[in-house]
């Protein structure tokens, strides 16, 4: 049975559906769900009132505005625990368990893709009952400048080796390495796959989902914060990245400025649309079996969501195998295409690099999610270790203690 039959009868003529998210028009989430709104405008006779906003200003103000009359009806927002699970749990977002029941949405995703569509009533992600629905994949690579690698005479940075023996190359000559952002979340997340890459599962669970304490001074976030604080010394990263947005390191690399970026897949159409300087190269972070990344962020419907119905037919559109694979061509990574509708060689290129990690079951989530100010916490610890406020010792004081303010009060 297709449950959006008759969605389109004269009961939604005349009605809109007001939808939020914070993806750009040319972003491979962008241009899909720019697919699926005319899709569900010609099927249903309702209206969208498209809302872009920025994902920094909707994790600061959904709490607040998905319990108010100003609530889109439905809406991207960020998961994991401290995002969406602290609003499942705080009834701000709606229980979706009938709508997956409906529309078949558990049978598209799969493991590790579904963890953040569930929520307990602690708003820890993985079990519970299911408050969104993701419809893509993301996971965090290493984005680098093939023309420079070339020019260096540098082999790609395929391992450890690879990518520091390259750092030290264009250090010496005057070129910072990586550009990153300690103001946003690309250096969080780079300090994450550090610590990730001498981790195990067990060490994933007890940081995400509570399992076991967390040992701050232990090997895997000792190496990451000591290696961070010694790239800064080496000139691997410059000290101005404490001012700087994602989006001005996304430029940097862009420009041709840096040789090295790491971040996430979301990148990815926009650098092949961008770029026209140079080769891009795309690996992922070397000798690691564990990587950030997971199911995209989810579409949530609002307690005060005036058209849920309409949202979920929305939703289900943007499943669909025509969406998905146009997301897919677009350089995004899909959860329910069919990959043989997926001709473009830069996007086979991005779906090997993301199977390669499921394939060694390697999502790891993100750094911020196990509590709700870990994000802005995280943030403003890297900016003081680049600018020499905390020794690495004190950084990783600094972050157990605000961890474990939060994490204390919901673990078993």
């Amino acid at each position: 049975d297709d449950p959006t039959t008759g969605a389109g009868d004269a009961a939604s003529r005349g009605e809109t559906l007001t939808v939020m998210h914070y993806e750009g028009e040319d972003s491979a989430m962008g241009i899909a769900w720019n697919r699926a709104i005319e899709i569900f405008e010609e099927e249903t006779g309702a209206t969208v009132d498209l809302q872009v906003t920025a994902f920094e200003d909707l994790n600061a103000s959904a709490a607040q505005l998905f319990d108010s009359s100003d609530a889109p009806d439905v809406s991207e927002y960020n998961k994991g625990n401290g995002t969406a699970g602290q609003l499942a749990a705080i009834g701000v977002i709606q229980n979706l368990d009938d709508a997956y029941a409906e529309y078949g949405w558990a049978d598209k995703l799969g493991a590790g893709i579904d963890t953040i569509a569930m929520y307990n009533e602690d708003g820890v992600m993985g079990s519970g009952s299911f408050y969104g629905v993701p419809n893509y994949g993301e996971f965090v690579f290493l984005y680098y400048n093939a023309d420079m690698f070339a020019e260096y005479g540098l082999e790609a940075p395929e391992t450890m080796d690879d990518v520091l023996a390259a750092a030290e190359a264009f250090a010496a000559d005057g070129v910072t390495p990586f550009t990153t952002s300690a103001q946003e979340y690309p250096m969080g997340q780079l300090w994450y796959q550090l610590a990730l890459s001498q981790a195990d599962r067990s060490w994933v669970d007890s940081y995400q989902l509570y399992t076991e304490p967390v040992d701050w001074t232990g090997a895997e976030v000792s190496y990451a914060t000591e290696t961070l604080a010694e790239w800064v010394d080496a000139g691997y990263i410059s000290t101005d990245v404490t001012g700087m947005t994602a989006e001005d390191a996304g430029l940097q690399f862009i420009n041709g400025e840096v040789p090295m970026f790491y971040s996430g897949s979301w990148w990815y159409g926009r650098m092949l649309s961008d770029i026209s300087t140079f080769e891009l190269g795309i690996t992922n972070w070397p000798d690691t079996t564990l990587t950030p990344g997971s199911g995209g962020n989810i579409w949530v419907i609002p307690v005060e969501s005036e058209q849920p119905e309409l949202a979920k037919v929305f939703i289900d559109i943007t499943m669909r195998p025509e969406v998905q694979a146009l997301l897919g061509e677009s350089g995004g990574l899909p959860v329910a295409a069919n990959t043989d509708d997926i001709a473009d060689e830069d996007a086979q290129a991005l779906i090997a690099l993301f199977n390669e990690v499921n394939d060694r079951d390697g999502l790891s989530f993100y750094p911020d999610w196990p509590t709700p100010s870990f994000y802005g916490d995280l943030n403003g610890v890297m900016q003081g270790l680049v600018n020499g406020d905390f020794t690495p010792a004190e950084a990783q004081a600094e972050l157990e203690g605000y961890y474990e303010d939060y994490v204390s009060t919901v673990r078993d």
